[in-house]
């Protein structure tokens, strides 16, 4: 299982921001394909997922990352 830095432990409120210009962390929970992993293998919470997965599509439209694999 892998974990987001900025990720809350325990009983703490949604994350604020995950930072969609941090692409070595983001590139950590993509697949060689270039897919999100799922939440079971990120063990992130689903707020924090979401989170996740809102800061990935939004490096991609920016360009910052590929949206398939390279």
């Amino acid at each position: 299982r892998r974990a987001y830095p900025g990720c809350p432990t325990g009983h703490e409120p949604r994350p604020a921001f995950v930072d969609y210009k941090d692409v070595p962390t983001l590139k950590r929970f993509v697949t060689g394909q270039g897919k999100l992993m799922p939440r079971k293998r990120t063990g992130l919470s689903a707020a924090a997922q979401r989170a996740l997965a809102r800061a990935v599509k939004r490096a991609r439209f920016m360009g910052l990352m590929p949206y398939v694999a390279e």
